[in-house]
């Protein structure tokens, strides 16, 4: 497998108040592994993460993705790449195990996969995303301990490595909602433009137009 661009790694870090302790927070495409108590946290509407960790030898992990599977990496950037969970899970794995983590100890707790982007039910992109990576643990034989998966939220998610220990919150004021669906819209946006150019879609894409990604204010309480 080729390295990792840079720029997969998260590198946002800062001081959570909540936890009171030092975190790096994950967006989209991103990675991150530590050996430290520094605490991981992210906010998924329709992605997921995976946090990963070997309690035994001290090695923790987080990623974010925003679709199952690209169906052909090679012909992406590698930045590009880690927007797809077959790679962001492939490269996740191999750089716990490059900290010292034994693949056996590892366990997993998965969340995200919410239905939050309006009038893309049809897509299923939430579902989809918690299908695969639930499939992708059982083929790898990594026990799965917790999970908060789909639904009609967004959350917030803080993991915690030395512990192993996942905090998560469920977003559901109208703000935290219309920001998370603008935000993925935008991605997803980008993310199509390349293949609309194109003009053509390989089998295990999705193509998504203008009126798929247009984003309906809806009140949540």
């Amino acid at each position: 497998m080729n390295s990792v661009a840079p720029g997969s790694v998260a590198s946002h870090h800062y001081f959570d108040r909540d936890v009171g302790s030092m975190a790096v927070k994950l967006l989209p495409s991103e990675y991150y592994v530590t050996t430290t108590d520094t605490v991981l946290t992210t906010v998924l509407g329709s992605c997921v993460s995976a946090c990963l960790v070997d309690i035994d030898n001290g090695v923790a992990g987080m990623n974010h993705f925003m679709l199952p599977d690209d169906g052909d990496a090679s012909a992406r950037d590698q930045t590009e790449s880690m927007r797809y969970g077959a790679y962001a899970m492939d490269v996740l794995i191999r750089e716990l195990l490059r900290s010292g983590a034994r693949r056996e100890r590892l366990q997993a707790k998965v969340f995200g996969g919410g239905a939050v982007l309006a009038n893309m039910t049809t897509l299923n992109i939430g579902d989809r995303n918690a299908d695969f990576v639930l499939r992708y643990l059982r083929a790898e034989r990594i026990a799965v301990a917790a999970q908060d998966l789909r639904g009609p939220y967004a959350r917030r998610v803080c993991f915690i490595p030395s512990s192993g220990k996942a905090v998560v919150r469920k977003l559901r004021g109208q703000a935290d909602v219309q920001t998370i669906q603008q935000e993925e819209n935008e991605l997803l946006r980008k993310l199509a433009a390349p293949r609309a150019t194109a003009g053509t879609v390989r089998p295990n894409s999705i193509a998504i137009g203008d009126t798929g990604l247009l984003v309906k204010n809806k009140g949540t309480s």
